[in-house]
């Protein structure tokens, strides 16, 4: 492998990375705090794809407005789905929602084929270009992704430990009960968890939907990597997130150049049995965010 490709490929990993990171912090707060596993995730993720598509496509918005717009409708679907489907079942009754979950997943990606229709999609790229780094050429785009991905994650971790909003949601992830004697209002807290997660999930989809296709389908690839990025890196915990999908990313970044996608994805689930052989509780364990 050449010098040129392999930081190429780092370059991919990163970006796959950042972006498996913003998929499983948006699964990570809602199972922390509300204490079910959204399902639907994946589809969330593809909304969010498609809303940047037609925000930036179709009404000519730039990249980054559509991007912002994308995420805040997206979250405030996030908080529909909190507010009608998932709050009767939350805090201990796992089954029921992950069947309520699962039939929402069914119900978006049928509306996503019905509405966008079931060929793909193509964004032009909003970052054309390459820039040239010690002698090695990288796209602008994928550098972008992973910056933009990098400020999401940057204000996530402050939101949740500088700003009032933040503590109460550590809290409830902690005691639900002892927060609420305190008086934290938790149907608040779960449609914040709902919101940020929500559009987490839609700025991910956005910005692959700025390299990749656009697939009513592109969801369940999300939610795989997502589920697999919250096992390793232990459920409950942001940190461990950050850390499972930056470990996924660069096995997804480094090893198909060597060998192939499909090893690519065989190696990282590889990785995860070890790692969870001499840490069942994944990397950093449950804790709160």
């Amino acid at each position: 492998m050449s010098g040129e490709t392999l930081a190429q490929s780092i370059l991919n990993g990163l970006m796959a990375g950042w972006i498996y990171v913003l998929v499983a912090l948006g699964l990570t707060l809602v199972m922390s705090i509300m204490g079910i596993l959204n399902l639907a995730h994946g589809e969330l993720y593809m909304f969010g794809a498609y809303a940047a598509y037609y925000f930036c496509v179709s009404a000519g918005l730039h990249f980054l407005l559509a991007l912002v717009i994308s995420m805040l409708l997206i979250g405030a679907m996030g908080i529909l789905l909190e507010r009608f489907f998932f709050r009767p079942f939350r805090y201990g009754e796992f089954w029921p929602t992950v069947i309520i979950a699962a039939g929402l997943m069914v119900l978006l990606q049928t509306t996503s084929l019905v509405t966008f229709g079931g060929s793909t999609k193509v964004v032009t790229t909003p970052f054309p270009g390459v820039i040239t780094i010690a002698g090695v050429t990288l796209s602008w785009e994928r550098l972008i992704v992973i910056i933009v991905s990098i400020l999401f994650v940057a204000g996530l971790f402050l939101l949740i430990h500088r700003t009032k909003i933040g503590q109460a949601m550590l809290a409830v992830s902690q005691d639900l009960e002892a927060a609420s004697l305190q008086g934290v209002n938790a149907d608040h807290i779960s449609s914040v968890a709902m919101f940020l997660g929500c559009g987490l999930a839609a700025a991910a989809g956005s910005l692959m939907g700025a390299i990749f296709n656009l697939s009513p389908f592109m969801g369940s690839f999300a939610l795989m990597k997502g589920i697999a990025v919250i096992i390793l890196g232990g459920l409950g915990s942001l940190t461990g997130a950050i850390i499972g999908g930056l470990i996924l990313g660069f096995v997804d970044g480094i090893v198909p150049p060597l060998l192939s996608v499909h090893m690519a994805s065989l190696i990282g689930f590889v990785v995860i049995i070890l790692i969870l052989q001499f840490r069942p509780q994944g990397i950093m364990g449950h804790a709160g965010p």
